[in-house]
């Protein structure tokens, strides 16, 4: 099948990321299944480009509602290509202040939605004996800073899933790619946030983190400009495994590594002693 012409499924479509791939691929001619809580908020897509946008209600934490959805858009466009597991949010505090509620709902939204919409739409993509799933993850996906804890653990979670499960789907001709965005001028950080109660004793610590994030605004990328990296990802033969988004990810990142590196390399002796 040529790069256009081809079906998505969006989770998360009415506004960021989705937002803009959303219409990224409908302008290009592709169809799009846009899903949202609240699918009025995809009215205009609608308006705009008829019958090649399907906009749907979905809430990606209840798992029989995800099936049902995802096999509806199937039959609707007879087939699915794409499915991008963009639904996601952030949660702000420190590890200690984190409510049991907040920390189960950052998981049932980030990863296990992910994880519905994937096994939902599998057995078409196997059947079909093709497809991509790209799974929005983070450069926060693969370090960590303090006040985001169980919103890294999340995104630790989508990529070790994501991993195993691009080996395991590879034999039938389906592509799993993560994309790891760096710092970008969405709501993740403003009204799509959620922050837990904070502690007086991590006040020093939320003044710093607070400072750094007042300081960062003014680099963070325009999500527009993402979309025609995601369609070129999508659009190769081999696409990859993981991929940035922003151009200050890789720097950041083998710092981290060569930090680990470092760490692993210096107690080495400790750990042979564990051998026996």
């Amino acid at each position: 099948m040529g790069a256009t012409g081809r079906t998505w499924f969006i989770t998360g479509a009415s506004r960021g990321f989705g937002r803009e791939w959303t219409v990224a691929a409908l302008e290009r001619g592709d169809r799009v299944v846009a899903t949202a809580r609240d699918p009025r908020t995809l009215a205009d897509l609608e308006e705009r480009f008829g019958e090649r946008v399907l906009a749907l209600r979905l809430d990606v934490t209840d798992r029989a509602g995800v099936f049902a959805t995802v096999a509806r858009a199937h039959e609707h466009f007879g087939g699915l290509d794409i499915v991008v597991n963009n639904a996601g949010y952030g949660l702000f505090g420190m590890v200690e202040e984190v409510a049991e509620q907040e920390a189960r709902d950052q998981f049932e939204t980030n990863v296990f939605g992910a994880l519905w919409v994937t096994q939902a739409a599998l057995p078409f993509l196997r059947e079909q004996g093709r497809g991509h799933l790209v799974q929005v993850s983070s450069v926060g996906g693969l370090l960590s800073i303090p006040s985001l804890g169980i919103y890294h653990a999340s995104k630790y979670a989508l990529e070790g899933f994501s991993q195993s499960l691009a080996a395991e789907v590879a034999p039938f001709g389906i592509h799993v790619t993560l994309v790891e965005p760096g710092a970008f001028a969405t709501d993740w950080g403003g009204a799509s946030a959620h922050g837990a109660a904070p502690l007086d004793a991590y006040a020093p610590a939320h003044a710093v983190m607070n400072q750094a994030r007042a300081s960062n605004s003014h680099g963070r990328g325009n999500p527009a400009a993402t979309a025609e990296a995601v369609l070129r990802i999508v659009d190769a033969e081999q696409p990859p495994l993981r991929c940035f988004l922003g151009s200050g990810n890789l720097a950041l990142i083998e710092g981290e590594y060569d930090a680990r590196l470092a760490t692993w390399r210096a107690w080495q002796d400790t750990a042979e002693l564990a051998q026996g």
